[in-house]
C-alpha cells in the first residue's frame, strides 16, 4: 500500500509577498488551516500519510521528498502531495493508489494539466531517496515517459491543480469550498 507524502517544508514566499501574514499552510479556510484541509481529505481516502515539515524547512522540494520517503522506505509505493491542494478529494487519492497497483509512475491530470499527488511505485525508492535541494522528482517522471512507463489518469478533480499559493487563490478555495458546502447542504434535502 502506498504511503501519501504530505510535502509542506516549503517557505510560502509567495503567499508573504501577495500580503498574507501567516505561512500558507497556517492560513485559515472556512475555519481550518489550508494543510489541516489536505490532511483530512488523506484522512478520508483511508490512505497512510507521514507529514514533511522540520522546523526550519528543508533546502527544497526534492530534499522533502527524499526525507518523507525514507521515513517510509518500507511503503509499497508513495503519492507525493504539496500540503498546499487544499480542495483535493479523497476519492482522488484513492484513485492514484489504485492505478500505482499497475503502473510504476502515475501523473493525474485535470483538463490537460498535470496535477498532485503523482505516484511512485516501490521500485523509484533509491532515485526518491538521492533527490536533493529544490530539485524535485520531474526528472525521474520524463525519463520514465520516455521509456512508456508512465500512467497518465485524467481526474475530474480541480483540486490537484488548485494550490494557494497568494492571498487572492486562498480567496478562490474560499469560494470553492463554500460552493461545495451548499451542493452538499442542497443534496442532504428531501
Amino acid at each position: 500500500m502506498p504511503v501519501v507524502i504530505i510535502l509542506a517544508a516549503g517557505q510560502g514566499e509567495r503567499f508573504y509577498a501577495s500580503g498574507g501574514t501567516s505561512h500558507k499552510l497556517d492560513a485559515l479556510l472556512e475555519g481550518q488551516s489550508v494543510l489541516h484541509h489536505v490532511i483530512a481529505a488523506v484522512n478520508a481516502s483511508g490512505l497512510r500519510w507521514h507529514l514533511v515539515r522540520p522546523a526550519g524547512g528543508t533546502a527544497g522540494m526534492g530534499a522533502s521528498i527524499a526525507m518523507g520517503v525514507r521515513a517510509t522506505a518500507e511503503a509499497g509505493g508513495w503519492l507525493i502531495l504539496p500540503g498546499d491542494l487544499p480542495l483535493i478529494r479523497p476519492r482522488t487519492l484513492q484513485q492514484v493508489a489504485d492505478a500505482l497497483k499497475t503502473h510504476s509512475i502515475v501523473v493525474p491530470h485535470f483538463h490537460q494539466r498535470h496535477g498532485h499527488p503523482v505516484g511512485f511505485g516501490r521500485e523509484h525508492l533509491a532515485a526518491l531517496t538521492s533527490l536533493c535541494a529544490d530539485t524535485g522528482a520531474a526528472t525521474l517522471v520524463r525519463a520514465a515517459r520516455a521509456e512508456g512507463r508512465v500512467q497518465d489518469l485524467a481526474l475530474n478533480d480541480a483540486g490537484i491543480i488548485d494550490d494557494v499559493d497568494t492571498l487572492s487563490d486562498l480567496a478562490r478555495a474560499r469560494r470553492h469550498v463554500l460552493s461545495r458546502q451548499k451542493r452538499a447542504l442542497a443534496d442532504d434535502k428531501p
